[in-house]
């Protein structure tokens, strides 16, 4: 669903009002979190999709990975998970969403979480998530409402990987390049985790289907700042610069256009073709991170030691202006 409907839908909610409901559906946060104790917090999401690859192991993975995320960017460790599927059982072997199983079990192992069921339901195509629950330390909780003016902002994953499975579905990607976009998003987002935390950052989100620019904006908007991205510091996936095509474009990536169009600003003449993938939809992509710019550096490099290699600074936060975000060469 384009963001501006999802917004739109979830404000409209009716509100919760429980003294140890922390984070809930306003601001936008990436999962809900709630006080068991006053020293530790449950922190919960849900995402599931339809494949984007081929192989179902690696699906299971991505779809994982993807899911666990959300757990992440809040600064929190994943415990257990529940399986949520759809699967035409009456079409397909089963042995593929076993595969698929396999996949999400391998990410699940590696965060060091657990499987504690799930739900499958007959449909009309494939689709797999997990419903994720966390725990964290009131001190170690991140949320996207606190980035503050002067902070740097921190990627800790390269963008590209709508255009590579876009491409890749009609036969036009190398293989070089999608075995990395599905490295890439096969990996965890624990480094950039552990990063934020170590070097005390003041916001994260991780960035996904609304790309670059609709999750910085929706860290904008809650934190009451402006953005500023520059497009010469974005880390792109190797050999994506070459499928930015009409053809590789999907309609999540004109609708995440359309959504920024009137919240953004261009200043100077950024690289045209490098400021598509600001709007580029992605899937497990790494965490945007707002930190204070004297211990940037550090998290850069942590995060990279710790198997973020794409990691980098992208931007910064500067107090409210008229634009979200402003996007700079």
């Amino acid at each position: 669903m384009p963001q501006e409907g999802t917004a739109q839908l979830v404000q409209n909610l009716p509100r919760f009002h429980d003294p140890n409901l922390i984070v809930g559906t306003e601001g936008f946060s990436d999962a809900g979190v709630y006080r068991l104790r006053e020293d530790l917090f449950i922190v919960q999401s849900l995402d599931f999709f339809p494949p984007l690859v081929d192989d179902p192991f690696v699906f299971g993975q991505i779809a994982a990975a993807n899911s666990l995320s959300d757990v992440y960017a809040m600064g929190a460790q994943p415990t257990t998970a529940l399986n949520i599927v759809g699967f035409p059982d009456n079409e397909l072997e089963l042995s593929i969403l076993a595969e698929i199983l396999r996949g999400g079990c391998d990410r699940v192992a590696a965060a060091g979480a657990v499987i504690v069921g799930g739900h499958t339901v007959r449909d009309t195509e494939i689709k797999y998530g997990l419903s994720v629950t966390g725990v964290v330390q009131p001190q170690y909780l991140l949320t996207n409402q606190r980035a503050q003016p002067g902070d740097a902002l921190v990627l800790t994953k390269a963008l590209g990987t709508g255009f590579v499975t876009t491409a890749n579905k009609a036969g036009r990607c190398p293989d070089e390049s999608f075995a990395v976009a599905c490295a890439s998003m096969i990996q965890l987002n624990v480094s950039g985790r552990d990063a934020a935390r170590e070097f005390q950052a003041n916001a994260s989100t991780d960035v996904t289907g609304f790309g670059l620019v609709g999750h910085t904006g929706e860290m904008a908007e809650a934190s009451g700042v402006t953005a500023v991205l520059e497009v010469a510091r974005l880390p792109i996936l190797p050999g994506a610069e070459t499928l930015v095509q009409p053809g590789n474009r999907t309609r999540a990536n004109r609708s995440n256009r359309e959504f920024a169009q009137d919240r953004l600003r261009i200043e100077g003449q950024p690289d045209e073709l490098r400021m598509e993938f600001m709007f580029d939809p992605q899937t497990s992509g790494g965490l945007l991170i707002s930190v204070p710019p004297q211990r940037a550096d550090d998290l850069v490099a942590y995060a990279r030691h710790a198997g973020a290699g794409a990691a980098c600074i992208v931007g910064s936060i500067i107090s409210r202006q008229a634009a979200q975000i402003i996007i700079r060469p």
